[in-house]
Formats: C-alpha cells, structure tokens, sequence
C-alpha cells in the first residue's frame, strides 16, 4: 500500500507542477480558447449536464473539434478523447464547476495540454455563431 501512495504522491506532484506552468492554472478566456480550437486544432468538451444545456450544446453548434461530453456521464465518453496526450483540451460549461473536474479526471489519465475555460460556454456558442454566420 506504501508504493501505491508514494506514486499516487508522485504522480500529484507531476500534475501540480504542470498546472504552475500554465497561465491561470490552466484556465483561460474566451479569446484564448478560440485561439486554441482555430489555431492549435484544440478539442473542446461541453461538459455541462443536460439539465444546465438550453438550446444547443458546443457540438451541435457546430464549434470545429467540439463534443458533448455531459459530466455526470463523462466515463461513457472516454473512447472519443483524443490518443495523443499532449493534444490540447479545453474543458468548458457554465461557471467552472464541471469543467475543473473534467480537467482534473484527465490530467490523472495522462493528458498534459488541458485547459479550462473561465467564462460560459454560451459566450462561446454565441461568438461561433456571430463568426460562422457571416
């Protein structure tokens, strides 16, 4: 049990020390995280469960990269995450709450490059729409 905890220790350390090198731990803007799903080809989870969804989710608003991945059923959509670790993923829902969960489950399953973002993801939805429908 020893050798289980002192790795579980490690492994926290290793995940801290990851997070202190990202800006804001980890959580970015609005503007950030359009950047990194335009630019670095960033996955975007909605996470938000289906009860907090009005209207459409990022998905099926057709934001590039974007799945549905509602928390209280996160480990039923495990098989769509990406196979490289070092993809970025922004975590996203309506304050924060979810979306730091999410980003905690998937830093333990060895995804390094993940994000959360600091405003809701209507915020979002509404500026791919303003942008996609010109």
């Amino acid at each position: 049990m020893e050798k289980l905890e002192e790795a579980l220790n490690e492994r926290l350390a290793s995940l801290i020390a990851n997070d202190l090198t990202k800006p804001g731990l980890g959580n970015i803007d609005l503007h950030r995280t359009r950047e990194l799903i335009m630019d670095a080809g960033a996955v975007l989870l909605d996470v938000r469960p289906a009860a907090k969804v009005e209207g459409e989710n990022a998905e099926e608003a057709g934001i590039q990269n974007a799945y549905y991945m509602p928390y209280p059923e996160f480990a039923q959509y495990t098989e769509q995450l990406p196979d490289d670790k070092a993809t970025p993923i922004i975590a996203a829902c309506l304050k924060g709450w979810f979306a730091n969960r999410i980003m905690g489950y998937l830093e333990m399953m060895g995804y390094s490059n993940v994000y959360v973002m600091d405003t809701s993801i209507v915020n979002l939805i509404e500026a791919h729409h303003a942008h996609a429908d010109k």
